[in-house]
């Protein structure tokens, strides 16, 4: 005889917070190993290739750290004064870095020797980042003013002016070479394109702008300053999408993870927010030892690092992927705990089962009663997905029909209340169209004395509903339309071929004269 298997409401339940994926994965980063560095530390830059190594900018050096021994593997010294913002190429062969006195330097990771060294800014130069294509470097300055620069000829190809303070944040577009944006501590977020040598768009975001980064699609920019990160939309000219408060200092830096489906904002509060990019809700927190002024996380979310205002970097590792693990179960049963492990080590075992009014109405094929012990009004108002799986079972069962035939006029208009309330929810849609449908087959030779009844004004609500939703799924098309076509038509130039975006540079004759010591 086979065992009667209960109705399953968990999958329409949300999940909780606490339990959540994001959670347990970022859970998994562990305790931090601890490294003292000779100063705040400015700016950590991860290569975006394996085995992602990660640059700690601080005082006067660059050090570049392998994430796995979290020991030193290259050392470049020394800068006259301090330096500011070292940032690898994509290809991770390239690293370029700005310096107090408004020097802009370009290294070989693998030499550490100076392959190119651009002057021309007034006042120190806090970030530097390479474009799309990685053939130039946008360097932003105190001078208020954000240099563009050309690495083969390592000529200043312009200026770009506007700022009224020091510009302290920037970033490059990840899909167009063209495209440069920049924050100052006049609050203004500016967008350049090389291409006419101009500013395109000016957006406020309300507090000195601490740092800046572009999702991967290239159309959406998020800005961090003050106690707030706020998310702009690019193509729209610059419209603000979202506002995310959860700090209650200044946010100093962000960055993506996941494939950008993450973003990273670390603050002087001393925590670390992780927001889901797609509803721009905090999934997990990370805790510091000190403020925030830096961080960085690899490709592969393996290894994040923070850097702090004591000098002293956090290194959080992930020794393996829990979404391969399989946790063990614990059942209470009576009085006791038991533990089960994985299911292919499971031993079958009789056990008692309480069930619920609905599974034991349904067990004894009452199918009545099952809806009855859900419609009841505890139940469908405080867990709505109790009552969509037994909805589910009946249709699966062919014995919706049978439910739902020879109603009271009250119990009808409860089920068509529900309908309406929860039909527009996505976990809910499918089954209550289903269930919609076999209403109208079981009642449509009755619609007509259901007239200016209250079940015939239930009726007309739950048709009303029905047209707002569908107007609302044509109103998507219609945008999902329009943002293919934009799509399309985006600068996604990319370099011509491979050989070109990762050839090698010969030192210049300016750089050569530069004296850097390189030590391991």
């Amino acid at each position: 005889m086979s065992q009667f298997k209960k109705t399953d409401s968990k999958i329409y339940a949300k999940t909780a917070t606490v339990l959540s994926p994001d959670t347990i994965y970022w859970k998994k980063l562990g305790v931090p190993t601890l490294v003292k560095e000779f100063g705040a530390i400015d700016y950590i830059d991860f290569c975006p290739v394996e085995p992602y190594l990660f640059a700690v900018t601080a005082s006067v050096r660059v050090q570049i750290y392998n994430p796995i021994t979290k020991l030193v593997v290259k050392n470049i010294t020394k800068f006259q004064e301090a330096a500011h913002g070292g940032t690898f190429r994509k290809d991770g062969n390239l690293l370029v870095a700005g310096d107090e006195l408004g020097k802009v330097r370009l290294f070989d990771v693998t030499t550490r020797t100076i392959l190119r060294y651009f002057e021309g800014h007034k006042a120190p130069v806090h970030r530097t980042f390479f474009t799309a294509d990685g053939h130039h470097v946008a360097s932003f300055s105190d001078d208020r003013t954000v240099g563009y620069w050309d690495i083969a000829t390592e000529n200043h190809l312009h200026t770009f002016t506007g700022h009224e303070d020091y510009i302290r944040a920037g970033c490059t577009s990840p899909v167009s070479p063209n495209i440069i944006l920049s924050g100052g501590y006049d609050r203004k977020i500016r967008m350049y394109d090389t291409r006419v040598k101009e500013c395109v768009m000016t957006v406020d975001h309300g507090q000195p702008v601490e740092s800046l980064v572009f999702l991967p699609s290239g159309g959406i920019f998020i800005s961090a300053g003050g106690t707030s990160v706020n998310v702009y939309d690019a193509l729209s000219g610059g419209r603000q999408l979202a506002q995310l408060s959860q700090h209650h200092k200044t946010v100093t830096c962000l960055q993506l993870a996941s494939d950008g489906k993450r973003l990273f904002s670390g603050s002087l509060d001393r925590h670390v927010k992780v927001y889901d990019i797609a509803t721009y809700q905090v999934v997990h927190t990370i805790d510091s030892s000190n403020a925030i002024l830096s961080l960085g996380i690899s490709k592969n979310d393996d290894t994040l690092v923070t850097g702090m205002v004591d000098g002293l970097i956090a290194i959080y590792r992930r020794e393996g992927d829990p979404r391969d693990e399989q946790p063990t179960q614990r059942v209470r049963k009576g009085h006791h705990q038991h533990i089960f492990e994985p299911a292919d080590q499971q031993v079958e075992e009789f056990k008692f089962v309480r069930y619920e009014g609905h599974d034991r109405a349904l067990r004894k094929y009452e199918y009545k009663k099952a809806l009855d012990a859900v419609m009841a009004a505890k139940v469908r108002g405080m867990w709505p997905e109790k009552t969509v799986a037994l909805i589910k079972e009946l249709i699966r069962r062919k014995g919706l029909h049978r439910a739902l035939d020879d109603r009271s006029p009250e119990s009808l208009v409860h089920f068509i209340n529900f309908l309406t309330r929860h039909i527009g929810d996505y976990r809910f849609t499918p089954v209550l169209i289903d269930a919609g449908n076999i209403l109208l087959d079981v009642y449509e030779d009755s619609l007509e004395k259901f007239a200016g009844t209250i079940v015939g004004k239930a009726f007309v609500t739950l048709a009303n509903k029905l047209q707002t939703e569908e107007q609302l799924v044509q109103e998507f098309l219609n945008l999902q339309g329009m943002l293919d076509m934009i799509s399309v038509a985006a600068d996604t130039a990319e370099p011509d071929t491979v050989d070109d975006a990762i050839a090698p540079y010969d030192a210049s004759n300016k750089a050569k004269n530069q004296t850097v010591i390189s030590v391991d």
